[in-house]
This record gives C-alpha cells, sequence and structure tokens, in this order.
C-alpha cells in the first residue's frame, strides 16, 4: 500500500487563535456588506447626504437636512427587539454630529440637532456619560419636548436623571441649580408616565429625586387608584421616614379625589387621631360616617367625640353594639346555631384509643370548657353552661382554679352580648366560693371586650373588686385581667387610675402587680404613655429578685413592652433605665419593646437583632428566657409582610436544628404568630413533626400553635391530625390537654372566627388584638408553669384576637340586606398594566358570606356602589343611579 504525500498547508490555512480571529473579522464584514438589501443602502445613502449638508455654512440648509433626518428616524418601525435601522447606521456618524454641534451658533438649530444627538445618546453612550440627559437639556424640555421620541426614550431619561441625581447627592452638590433642573425635567417626565400606564415609573423617579409628595399634583381621576396602591404597597419595603411619607402622600391623594374611606385606614396606620377626625369631618354624607365608624369599631379606635350627642345609630357602629346581632344572624344563616358539646370536638369514637388507663377527670372536665368556650363562643348558648337553669353542675365537676376557668367560659359563650351576658353572669358574683366569683368577674371582663356599652358596666361592676382592701388576691387578680381585657386601647385615664397604684404597690404579690403592669400596657397600647412606663419601671426596680424570678414577672415586662407597640422607636430612654436594673428580667423587657416596637414592620435589621440573640449561648435554661422572646421577635416583626413571613418560615427551620431548648420550644409559638388562622398545608406537615418532638416543652409548643394556626378554619387535615395527637398522647395528660385546646381553637366559633390581628384585607394590624395574641404564646414558652398548671385562664386573653371573619352589607338605612360577591383568591394585581383581576378561582355567593385568610370578595352585580373599595366586616352599600334591570333577566 502506497503512503499518499499530505499536502503542505499555507500559512493562512492553520487555524489557530490569531488566524480564526483575523478569518472571523474578515468574514463579518463581507457578511454585512452583503447583508444589506438595496433598501439599506439607499437609507445609508440618504444619512451619509444629510450629515454631508450638515457640514455646509449656510443655516438655512440645516434646518431642511435636520428636519429630513427627523422625519427619517420618526418614519421608520422596529421591532421591541432590534434597533430601529436609522439609529443603527448613524453610529459611524455619532461623533462628527457632536463635532458639527459644537462649532454651530444657531441657537434654533443647535436645539433642533441637540435633541436628535440625545436620541443618538441613548444608544451609542458607552462612557457613562450621560449624553442622552446631557443634549436633552441643552434641547429644552418644557411643553412635552422630553418626550417626544417615544416611551423607551422616556424611561431612558428617567434613569439617567436618577443617576445624575444621586451622583450630585453624593458630591455634596444637592441643593444647587443643577439638581433644581433634574426636578424640573422630571416633572416633565412624571405626566408622560402617568398618562401611558407606567405609574410606578412615575413614583419611582421622583422617590430618587426625594420629592415622592410631588406625584399628588400631577395624578388624575383615572390614574390616583393604581399610584395610591402602588404607593402603600411599597410602603412596608422602604426605610423610615419614607415609610410613613408614602402613607401620608398617598392618604393626600385619596383625600384630594373625595374618599374618606380609603384615607382612614392610612390615617389609623400612621397613628395620628388628627388625621382619623380631619376624615371624619371630610364625609359628605351620613353613610360615609356610618361606613368609618365601622372600620374604627373593627380596629378599636374608639373616639365617640366625633359622633353628634344625638346619633346613637352612629354612635352604635361605632361602639360595635350590634356585633352580637349580626354574628348571631350570620349562624342563623349558616345554621349554626345548635350548640355543640365537646364530644362532637373529639369524636372520640375516632380515636381508638384503648381505655385502660384511667383518666384525670378533673383535668379533662377543664379541657372540656376551654373546647366548649371556643366552639360556641358568641352563641349565647351551650350544653355545659347555660343548658341548666343555674349551670352550677358543670363547674363543680372542676377544682379550685378550673372552678374559674369554668365560670368564666360564660364570658366567651356570651362574648360581645352585654345585655344578656350579664345577667347570666351576675348571680355566680354573689357565691361565697372564691374561685367561681373569681371566674364570673373575669366573664365580665370578657364579654366586653371588642365593644362599648353607655352604661360603662365593665368599671362599674369591676373597679370595687380592685380597690377593696379585704378580697382576696385570686378576685383581685380577676379583677385587673377582666378590665385589661374590658379597656384595651381606650386610653381612659380613670381606668389607670384604678391599675397603676396596684403596679406600684411592693406589699402585695408580685402577680398581682404584673397582671396589673400587662393591664395597664392593653389599656395604653401603642400609646407611649410615660406615666405608666414610669410606674412600670419603678415597680420592677423596687422588687427583689426573688419576686423577679417568679413565672408571673415576665407579663410585667410585656405590660411595658405593648406601651411601645408599633411606635418604630421613641423607647431609647426606657432601654437606658432598663440596663441600671441588675436581674436578668431588665434584657427580658429590653427584647419585648424592641419586638414590640417593630412588630408587622418586616425591618430586616431587627429581625437581624433578633436572629444574633437566637444564636448565643445564655447558660442554664432560665438565662435563655431573652432568647425565647427574640425567637417571638423574629415572627412578630416578619408577620406584616408576605416576603419576610415566607423567610421567616425558612430560618425557624434552622434554629430548630441548631438553637438552644428555649429557642426550640419557642419556634412553633413564633410559626403561630406568622400564620395565625392561616393553616398552610407545609407549616402544618411542619408543626406536625414539632408535635412529636423528644423535649417534651417542643412538642406541648407545636401542639397549641397547630391550634393558633387552625383558628376558625375548622381545617379537616389539621382535625385528623389533632385526633392522631390525641390517641398518640392519650397517657400524657398534660399534652393531651393541649390538644384538646388545640382541637378547641380549630373549631373556634364553629369555623366562623379569626385570630389574625391583620384586617382589611391584611392591610391593618389591630394592636389589641395582636396582644391578645402574645399573651397566650409569651406564656406557652413556660407552658409546664402557666397554662398546664395553674394559669389555664390567661388563655381567655385570646377573646381579645377573636373576631368573626364574616362579610355583611347593609343598604343606606343601616338595614341587612343580601348582594350578590364573588369570593376567591386574592391576586396582586400591584403594578400591573390596564384592569387586571383582583382575585381568582371565585365562586359567586350571596351576602353574609365567610372569608378566609387570603380570600378576597367583590360585588358581582352593579346595582350597588359600596362605600369601601375592601369588602370585609360590615359593608354598607348605596344604590347605583345609572343601573338598569336586564330586561332579558326575566
Amino acid at each position: 500500500m502506497v503512503d499518499k504525500k499530505s499536502p503542505v498547508l499555507k500559512k493562512e490555512d492553520v487555524l489557530n487563535p490569531t488566524t480564526a480571529a483575523e478569518k472571523l473579522t474578515k468574514n463579518k464584514v463581507k457578511d454585512q456588506q452583503d447583508e444589506l438589501s438595496e433598501e439599506d443602502q439607499k437609507l445609508v445613502g440618504e444619512l451619509e447626504m444629510i450629515v454631508e449638508r450638515l457640514k455646509e455654512s449656510s443655516t438655512e440648509i440645516h434646518h431642511s437636512a435636520l428636519e429630513a433626518l427627523s422625519n427619517v428616524i420618526r418614519s421608520t418601525t422596529g421591532s421591541m427587539t432590534t434597533v430601529p435601522k436609522p439609529l443603527k447606521f448613524m453610529k459611524a456618524h455619532y461623533e462628527t454630529l457632536i463635532d458639527i454641534y459644537n462649532t454651530w451658533s444657531d441657537e434654533k438649530n443647535k436645539k433642533f440637532l441637540a435633541s436628535i444627538l440625545s436620541l443618538l445618546g441613548m444608544v451609542y453612550d458607552r462612557d457613562n456619560k450621560r449624553d442622552c440627559l446631557k443634549y436633552r437639556l441643552l434641547a429644552g424640555y418644557e411643553n412635552g419636548a422630553a418626550s417626544e421620541w417615544g416611551h423607551e426614550y422616556v424611561r431612558h431619561i428617567a434613569m439617567e436623571i436618577g443617576a445624575e441625581y444621586s451622583e450630585k447627592v453624593e458630591e455634596g452638590a444637592g441643593d444647587d441649580a443643577s439638581t433644581e433642573q433634574l426636578l424640573r425635567i422630571a416633572l416633565e417626565v412624571v405626566p408622560f408616565f402617568l398618562k401611558h400606564n407606567a405609574e410606578a415609573d412615575a413614583v419611582d423617579l421622583l422617590v430618587e429625586l426625594e420629592h415622592h409628595a410631588l406625584i399628588a399634583d400631577y395624578v388624575t381621576k383615572e390614574t390616583f387608584e393604581r399610584v395610591c396602591l402602588y404607593m402603600i404597597s411599597c410602603s412596608p419595603l422602604l426605610p423610615p421616614p419614607t415609610d410613613l411619607g408614602f402613607l401620608e402622600t398617598a392618604r393626600a391623594i385619596y383625600r384630594k379625589f373625595g374618599k374618606p374611606s380609603q384615607c382612614l385606614p392610612l390615617s389609623i396606620r400612621l397613628g395620628q387621631p388628627a388625621l382619623i377626625k380631619e376624615d371624619w369631618e371630610s364625609c359628605s354624607t351620613r353613610m360615609e360616617k356610618a361606613q368609618l365608624a365601622f372600620i374604627m369599631a373593627r380596629q378599636q379606635v374608639h373616639m365617640p367625640e366625633l359622633v353628634d350627642l344625638d346619633d346613637d345609630e352612629l354612635l352604635a357602629c361605632m361602639n360595635n353594639t350590634n356585633l352580637s346581632k349580626s354574628y348571631l344572624n350570620l349562624a342563623r344563616d349558616l345554621e349554626l346555631l345548635d350548640p355543640k358539646l365537646p364530644e362532637d370536638i373529639y369524636k372520640s369514637h375516632l380515636e381508638n384509643v384503648n381505655m385502660d388507663v384511667t383518666l384525670d377527670s378533673a383535668r379533662n372536665n377543664l379541657a372540656s370548657t376551654f373546647v366548649n368556650a371556643f366552639v360556641n363562643a358568641g352563641y349565647g348558648t351551650d350544653k355545659l353552661m347555660t343548658a341548666n337553669a343555674d349551670g352550677n353542675e358543670w363547674i363543680y365537676k372542676n377544682k379550685d382554679l378550673g372552678m374559674l376557668s369554668a365560670t368564666a367560659s360564660l364570658g366567651m359563650i356570651m362574648l360581645w352580648d352585654a345585655e344578656v351576658g350579664l345577667n347570666q353572669i351576675d348571680k355566680y358574683l354573689y357565691t361565697d366560693d372564691n374561685s367561681i366569683k373569681s371566674g364570673a368577674i373575669l366573664a365580665i371582663g370578657m364579654l366586653t371586650s371588642s365593644v362599648h356599652d353607655e352604661a360603662d358596666s365593665a368599671k362599674a361592676l369591676l373597679s370595687d373588686y380592685i380597690t377593696e382592701e379585704s378580697n382576696p388576691a385570686i378576685v383581685k387578680l380577676a379583677a385587673i385581667s377582666g378590665i385589661g381585657m374590658a379597656y384595651a386601647g381606650t386610653n381612659r385615664e380613670d381606668i389607670l387610675d384604678l391599675l397603676l397604684p396596684v403596679v406600684s404597690d411592693t406589699e402585695i404579690t408580685i402577680d398581682l402587680s404584673s397582671i396589673a403592669a400587662l393591664s395597664a400596657g392593653l389599656v395604653c397600647i401603642g400609646s407611649g404613655n410615660s406615666d405608666v412606663s414610669t410606674v412600670i419601671l419603678q415597680a420592677m426596680m423596687e422588687r427583689v429578685d426573688s419576686e423577679l424570678n417568679h413565672k408571673y414577672a415576665r407579663f410585667m415586662a410585656l405590660g411595658l413592652a405593648l406601651l411601645y407597640l408599633g411606635s418604630q422607636g421613641t423607647y431609647d430612654a426606657i432601654l437606658e433605665t432598663l440596663k441600671a436594673i441588675t436581674h436578668p428580667i431588665s434584657k427580658q423587657a429590653s427584647i419585648m419593646i424592641q419586638m414590640c416596637a417593630f412588630s408587622g414592620s418586616g425591618n430586616v435589621l431587627e429581625i437581624q437583632k433578633m436572629l444574633h440573640m437566637c444564636t448565643e449561648h445564655m447558660g442554664d435554661k432560665e438565662d435563655q428566657l431573652p432568647q425565647a422572646f427574640a425567637v417571638l421577635g423574629v415572627g412578630l416583626i416578619a408577620m406584616g409582610e408576605s416576603i419576610g413571613a415566607e423567610m421567616s418560615l425558612r430560618t425557624f427551620d434552622h434554629l430548630m436544628q441548631y438553637g438552644e431548648p428555649y429557642v426550640r420550644r419557642t419556634v412553633p409559638l413564633s410559626i403561630a404568630l406568622v400564620c395565625a388562622s392561616n393553616p398552610l398545608v407545609g407549616v402544618l406537615d411542619t408543626l406536625n413533626k414539632f408535635s412529636h418532638d423528644n423535649d417534651k416543652a417542643v412538642a406541648t409548643s407545636a401542639i397549641f400553635a397547630m391550634g393558633v394556626v387552625g383558628a376558625g378554619t375548622n381545617n379537616a387535615r389539621l382535625a385528623q391530625l389533632l385526633r392522631q395527637l390525641a390517641t398518640y398522647y392519650h397517657r400524657d395528660a398534660d399534652l393531651l390537654f393541649v390538644v384538646r385546646i388545640a382541637q378547641g381553637l380549630l373549631h373556634m366559633g364553629k369555623g366562623t372566627m379569626t385570630v389574625n390581628p391583620y384586617h382589611h384585607d391584611r392591610t391593618l394590624l389591630s394592636h389589641t388584638a395582636l396582644a391578645g395574641l402574645l399573651i397566650p404564646l409569651v406564656a406557652m414558652i413556660n407552658a409546664e408553669k402557666l397554662i398546664v398548671t395553674d394559669s389555664h385562664f390567661l388563655l381567655y386573653y385570646l377573646v381579645r384576637a377573636m373576631y368573626p371573619r364574616f362579610l355583611l352589607t347593609f343598604n343606606e338605612d343601616l338595614e341587612s340586606i343580601s348582594a350578590s360577591v364573588r369570593v376567591g383568591q386574592a391576586v396582586d394585581a400591584v403594578g400591573q398594566v390596564g384592569r387586571p383581576k383582583t382575585i381568582t378561582g371565585f365562586q359567586a355567593h350571596e351576602t353574609p358570606v365567610l372569608l378566609a385568610h387570603s380570600e378576597r370578595a367583590e360585588l358581582a352585580t352593579d346595582k350597588y356602589i359600596p362605600l369601601t373599595n375592601v369588602l370585609e366586616g360590615f359593608v354598607i352599600l348605596k344604590q347605583n343611579p345609572d343601573y338598569q334591570e336586564d330586561k332579558d333577566a326575566s
């Protein structure tokens, strides 16, 4: 076989990096020349001719050439992904045109050319010189000139304005004439954005220039809703004080367009009673005031001085007087009036338990007491307490403080109905048994929570039990707790006059002082009342260490913290004063104050502080209490912002794996805070896993958390999990007790209530509801010392968080009417173009209807116009004057 000689390769045929690059470059140039169609070559020639004419000396020729160039650019079409051909071919002449501009003296032609250069600068500015903005300023921007080249050009200009402003501020030239000029051109751009459905871009531009309030001058009837929605949604993501500035601007816009029902929630979030009064006075009709009164009643903002003295109907709306009646009407429509027994909830026949274990009957009865109270809450009837003429039979099936909780359960069964409830409870006030009497006293406080009666029943009946020296401690404790529940958030001086002497009295036991401090904190919640804080701090300093080690001492710290709920500051002096206390309670109190101050804010820096606290090693268990509160703090701060809440759930997983014992036992409680009455499948699986933990304290917290997460939802999956847990823990009386409590919470109000403190489409945080949820969770951190032993009555603080999750509609005479609504999963439509759907997977219903945590309702008929944009709770509908009955409907 003859070998063939390989041909000798030429140098240019050998492929190495150099020759490959040369070949590619040659081919590219050749391809470009081949690619140019006849039409493109004609365009290139035309553009070259125009540039040549611009180089000539005649100003008349210049103007006609510029006109021709402008027409060529404007008449060309391009797609979203390609650069228009004139701009593409002008690249070779960009520097030439800049040189021409610098040599010209005719102002009119210079401005014309500067405008074209500004457009070309958008495409060819590679050295970050911001030529687009530079030449726009030289060309002039008044009378719509800034937007002459279309939407993409305007967006580019806006971007360069923001970058230029930031650079000038960094250089320290933030107040000179150049930044004024940037603001002026921005204000020319903003109307263009608003006109072209780019409200978010308009707001963002003004935010970059630190003048977001100016947007109020440019919004129109067509754009203000979308602008406000965007600003309100952005508020939780912004640092202070810009976050509040956004809310103030949105409120100013709503006020400008006469929307008091949309102003009011923002005024409440801003925490300024003067603004609430302004909104009230801006109402043009009495019905608008009634709608505001309903919103204020739900938020527990009680300002009866706004209502005319003779207008009892409006006052009833603000006092929540008809809440019980409306709730029972809902129950009647849903056929839920028949009372339920605890056994109807337990469904023991499904538990498959071998009953050879003798159960502690008193403990079992106590659990049934709570389940019965939660399930029949607000219905006024049950089969244990109100079925018999005297009700004593069930009370005497409990022991000691169990009798207190049994009698107090009447307050929850009769919830919100002061008139009937007080008659039922009254007979127990005259008994010789102090436990029963204490229960009746506590029931009065629970009964009147969330409603205000003109007779001021709670104060009239309870004040003597607090001030009378001869009363036993348990009676005083119940009266103090009851008055705190009844007057939470009212800021009433006469109530403080009853409580503060008890806080400061060092002769009485620490438990009484601590609960008095807690009640004082509830009464003045979020107000930062300096008198109350001073008294509580003084009480802490005067108590000896052995007293501050008491299991109730934490409630004194919590009472102090509640004063600053949602304040996001103003507590520095308190933290400094706490450092003077050497006992560990000072650290517990300082963490509680910080977590309450930023509750629901989503503040990332504060969450990081809390997480840093969780990672420290603090010695024995009692020293780990501050860490437990820090874990609660993570959930408390993150709960108000959806992304932060989701991230916190992932963080809790790490804390559960690596945390100290007190950290681990608090993680489920913090999860409950984030997902109250919102039984997400992933969260239920996580808590179910924790409920089988080797650490009994972790299992206890997880089971209670399952109850809070499912509270008032009747979630079938969760009900099955709790039945399985009842079987699993049937030998452990403590854990079985907590499982029963969780079952009661799950079926709260027979599935018609919520304990989630957020309402009004999850935009308003009710401080009193949050406190009502927080107190039992803080008690559950040491469940073995508090809830599971003798302080189970602390669970009744949940009445402050309990509220029907209904939608009821009324006509203009405040008479209940039925209206067609669509109920579906809420969809975030912020910043989307057009009129996007705000709910998905909806079903049509007739009011009254129940709304789950993530659901939203909207009217399905044009017959009525709602007086509020959020269909939730009590909604007034007015007749639509333009509505016409469909002729084909018959």
